[in-house]
């Protein structure tokens, strides 16, 4: 019992300890100012990319019109006017603090081969609720009725993955119709299907994640578990239902008539079944009910930033760049031969310009270095031209670094366009050298414990991309400028991907290499790209810091979490 007891009282006073921990101001810091304007001998290169920029501006612009519109006009009316239901975006402004929230992947469902499915029909992403970040899921009954496809799936199981990396609480939104049968092979039989929802419900319960659902539409089939899994459900007066089969199932299997409201309704399961902890009687109160319920949850946040924020607007420790974010259009590659030196869009999204560089004089391809995003101290690693073998060097021993400082990881991501040639024997063990270097770099890269943001200002190519924390090496959050380009070679490199000359005619060899590269420009697009949930969504250059500081802010909010650990109860014998 006494040693029971000493443990107990050991943890409490580690727990008392890292609490004050947490109150204690950053050390000071002042690093050296980037200088980084832009000169008269880059200007033609600059202007080449501003126009491409403005292009990708054009286009994200339409994209984002036109998912804001979800189903359309008519099943816009048919939501509102006959079903007296609110839209989807009008529920999150019931539900959040402000509309200054991080949405993930809405441009996903678009142009895929089974037709348009504006933002999957269902709006995902991270916003406030009673100051507290929280991840939504919301479906937009709007799109196909709320019916779920496999990139609805995927979407869905992405925003879980964020809370659960994140430490986040989870709100879902629930108004769907269940799953796409003709397309069931896709969402239900393997393990990254449909019922990993549930699965990552019971794994975020247990993992001490809040989780609460609001029943605001229909509810049907596996969809009703969503609910039912929740910590706390509230379900709306006449418009939210909850049930396996429907009225026509049980009329085909029966021959009963009954209607939603008596098989599944507000009443049956706040008042009989038990099901839903809260009856509301209109979709207001039952945002106000979720709000309350995210008050009682276990955290507490920093007294000394949002007194800063309410106060002045904006934090004690934060600086402005010296340099317009707007010039980030004009350094956003528009391919590989123009990218200017990435100090120039470090300088432009870091406070005050300033940047602690690290091994400045060694792999210069590769820029690491220290630096503040709205306060948060930051280990950045830029690509900034071909990763070699001194800088994959460099970078490992960076990575490494900021794992063993417990500092945040940024990744600028723009990778050489094509692998490295074999020639000659010398080059071939250079290569061999590199490899082994790279390696060693993906390996600090994927074992690094501190959280990881990456944004693919350029492009995506290759294994290099592995090594700057691609998606498959799992960041916290991955980003795309709409300039991007994400493939395993860069459009018109397709050359590299063919056998060597000889093994094919010439004309052969070019029809070929033509046909390729016409396929990866098409596939390469950050907009192909974030169609189908390889990211976490495409962000204009100049909202890159704003991005960035929710992240942060998102990912240090775990620490005020006073609930992830539970002490057992003391056993006393008489």
């Amino acid at each position: 019992i006494h040693c029971r007891l000493a443990e107990q009282w050991w943890q409490r006073s580690v727990r008392q300890m890292s609490s004050a921990a947490r109150r204690r101001r950053p050390l000071h810091s002042a690093f050296p100012v980037l200088e980084q304007p832009l000169q008269p001998i880059q200007q033609n290169v600059f202007e080449a990319n501003l126009q491409n920029s403005n292009a990708c501006l054009k286009k994200f612009i339409e994209l984002r019109e036109k998912v804001r519109k979800g189903g359309g006009d008519a099943a816009i009316a048919r939501h509102t006017q006959r079903n007296k239901k609110l839209l989807v975006r009008d529920r999150l402004r019931l539900l959040l603090d402000d509309e200054d929230f991080l949405e993930l992947s809405p441009f996903a469902g678009l142009s895929l081969p089974y037709g348009d499915i504006p933002s999957a029909a269902c709006l995902t992403g991270v916003g406030r609720i009673s100051g507290l970040w929280c991840v939504f899921i919301a479906n937009d009954a709007t799109v196909k009725g709320g019916t779920s496809y496999p990139i609805t799936v995927k979407k869905h199981l992405r925003a879980q993955e964020v809370a659960i990396k994140n430490r986040l609480p989870c709100v879902y939104m629930v108004d769907s119709g269940g799953a796409f049968l003709p397309l069931q092979s896709e969402i239900f039989p393997d393990k990254n299907h449909g019922g990993r929802t549930f699965y990552n419900e019971a794994i975020m319960s247990a993992m001490k994640i809040p989780q609460v659902s609001v029943v605001c539409g229909s509810c049907t089939a596996g969809g009703a578990y969503v609910p039912t899994m929740a910590e706390e459900a509230v379900i709306v007066h006449q418009i939210g239902t909850v049930f396996l089969g429907g009225p026509p199932l049980v009329k085909a299997a029966t021959g009963e008539e009954v209607t939603p409201e008596e098989l599944g309704g507000a009443r049956l399961h706040s008042e009989v079944s038990g099901c839903v902890d809260h009856f509301a009687w209109d979709e207001k109160e039952a945002f106000n009910y979720i709000r309350n319920i995210v008050s009682t949850f276990n955290f507490e946040l920093p007294e000394e930033e949002e007194e800063d924020e309410e106060t002045t607007g904006k934090r004690k420790a934060e600086q402005e760049p010296l340099y317009n974010s707007e010039e980030l259009l004009g350094l956003a590659p528009q391919s590989y031969g123009y990218t200017l030196d990435v100090k120039m869009i470090i300088s432009r999204l870091t406070d005050g310009s300033r940047f602690q560089e690290f091994k400045a004089r060694y792999g210069t391809t590769l820029v690491t270095g220290f630096a503040k995003i709205h306060g948060h101290l930051v280990g950045i690693v830029a690509n900034n031209g071909e990763l070699s073998y001194q800088a994959t060097l460099k970078g490992s021993h960076f990575v490494q670094l900021c794992d063993l400082r417990d500092i945040p990881l940024l990744f600028l991501q723009n990778t050489a366009p094509t692998p490295a040639s074999t020639p000659s024997i010398t080059r071939a063990v250079m290569n061999s050298n590199h490899l082994k270097a790279q390696g060693s770099m993906m390996s600090a890269v994927a074992c690094a414990s501190v959280p990881k943001i990456t944004v693919v200002i350029g492009g995506c190519h290759g294994s290099d991309s592995y090594a700057m924390c691609g998606r498959a090496f799992d960041p916290n959050f991955l980003f795309l400028w709409p300039n991007a380009r994400v493939s395993m070679t860069a459009p018109g490199h397709a050359g590299s991907l063919l056998p060597p000359d000889g093994e094919q005619e010439e004309e052969q060899r070019k029809q070929l290499e033509d046909k390729m590269n016409r396929r990866l420009k098409e596939e390469s697009s950050a907009f192909y790209s974030s169609a189908r949930l390889w990211d976490d969504g495409v962000i204009l250059p100049q909202d890159t810091r704003k991005v960035l500081r929710n992240c942060l802010d998102i990912i240090k909010q775990q620490h005020y979490q006073l609930s992830t650990e539970k002490l057992q109860s003391v056993l006393l014998r008489i």
